[in-house]
């Protein structure tokens, strides 16, 4: 391998990115490659304070305890002529088809990442896209020429042309959240050198600068 496809693999697997045997294969590696196990330890880094990209999620407290309480209702007094025991029952189908609904539904999407690259193989942004949402963070920032901006592409497996999600803005770290498209795995993010205030055309008219695909992180 060069150093740079050393570098690129070292960061997928840190990303998690790679597939099961790939990343096995690479942990065998690492064992008599010392300069790969350096560019894993350097990834690891590097991308350490971007864990702070995904917030943990915990239930609403006491969940689990008012579904238990809705299936096992108290004991209702007999003194009213009403048919208490149906409208019991009743409402014990309808916390069962609650408590279903909140336990069964879907899980969210897992999050999808990728590093874009120039066009040397270099890594440039790390992108994670979670839900609606995509995040980009700069690992080598590189000047734009003057007179020129950089705007982020997207382009789903299937479209025949990429959609705009904006320029990019100055700084190491943003967030875009595209209207007519949702992050999916495969999808291609580019960011390409346009004309003041972006593409007049709506299309990519300048060379690609960085290039990555989507692909679901492991372990999410």
């Amino acid at each position: 391998m060069t150093p740079e496809e050393r570098d690129a693999l070292a960061a997928e697997y840190v990303l998690g990115t790679l597939e099961a045997r790939e990343a096995e294969a690479l942990r065998d590696a690492m064992a008599t490659d010392a300069a790969l196990a350096e560019a894993v330890s350097a990834w690891e880094r590097r991308l350490a304070p971007l864990s702070a990209l995904a917030q943990p999620e915990a239930p609403p407290p006491g969940l689990w305890a008012r579904i238990e309480q809705s299936l096992n209702p108290a004991p209702m007094r007999r003194q009213w002529r009403f048919p208490w025991p149906v409208l019991g029952l009743g409402a014990s189908a309808v916390a069962a088809g609650l408590a279903a609904f909140i336990v069964l539904r879907a899980p969210p999407p897992p999050a999808m990442m990728t590093v874009l690259l120039t066009s040397r193989e270099q890594p440039a942004w790390l992108v994670e896209a979670r839900g609606d949402t995509i995040h980009l963070a700069a690992l080598n920032r590189q000047q734009v020429e003057p007179g020129r901006v950089a705007q982020l592409w997207a382009l789903p497996q299937g479209a025949t042309a990429p959609t705009s999600l904006g320029l990019v803005p100055e700084g190491g770290r943003f967030s875009v959240t595209p209207a007519s498209i949702r992050p999916s795995p495969g999808m291609l993010i580019e960011i390409t050198l346009e004309p003041p205030g972006g593409s007049p055309t709506g299309r990519p008219t300048g060379p690609i600068l960085f290039i990555g695909r989507l692909s679901p992180a492991s372990g999410t």
